[in-house]
């Protein structure tokens, strides 16, 4: 199950979407007011999915879980969206990125020369979409693996893909004891890119 919230609400209104104490208790310590409303919202976004309130914990790897469930969960979020990903028996992963061009700048980092369709450049019209998407596909893979020390460069490749408004890409994963190939679902919104996959059952 995947929902995506658009954060139209103010800190007040999802503040009363929430009665959990111990939830609140957590909301309370924190101190910035966008990750208040973060907060907040991925919990009014699981209540809207679950129909009943969810507590979320993190383990010490900061990758959360649905507290006394048993579903595996994978959360996102950007600029006034969240985004939630739900899977009985296998890990679940889904990030969300609003439009930036900061992206352009560290390209070198994360893109590959064998990820580029027959080694062409990308169409300048395009780029952007598909930076933010191979970014995005790579952070999905990335929580996927539930593995430390992942190096977009040399542990993960996006297969060369022709841009859609909604695809499937296919990303590869050379990681230690973890090589796997993943179908990676994409869309393309007018405020962001959202990429999500199920990695392998872990039941």
């Amino acid at each position: 199950m995947w929902g995506i919230w658009h954060v139209t609400e103010s800190l007040e209104e999802l503040r009363a979407g929430v009665s959990d104490m111990s939830t609140l208790a957590e909301y309370a310590c924190l101190k910035a007011p966008s990750r208040k409303l973060e907060f907040l919202a991925v919990r009014v976004l699981l209540y809207a999915m679950k129909g009943r309130e969810i507590q979320v914990g993190h383990e010490p790897s900061g990758r959360p879980f649905l507290i006394g469930e048993s579903e595996y969960v994978s959360i996102s979020h950007t600029r006034n969206y969240v985004a939630v990903g739900l899977h009985k028996t296998a890990i679940p992963g889904i990030d969300i990125e609003q439009y930036g061009d900061k992206v352009r700048r560290v390209r070198s980092r994360f893109v590959r020369k064998d990820e580029l369709p027959e080694g062409e450049a990308m169409q300048e019209k395009e780029e952007l979409y598909q930076l933010l998407l191979h970014w995005s596909a790579k952070e999905t893979m990335f929580k996927v693996m539930n593995c430390t020390e992942v190096d977009f460069l040399r542990h993960l490749r996006i297969a060369p893909f022709r841009l859609s408004s909604s695809g499937i890409l296919t990303g590869e994963a050379y990681y230690p004891e973890h090589e796997f190939c993943y179908r990676i679902h994409y869309l393309i919104h007018p405020d962001f890119v959202c990429t999500y996959c199920v990695g392998e059952s872990v039941d």
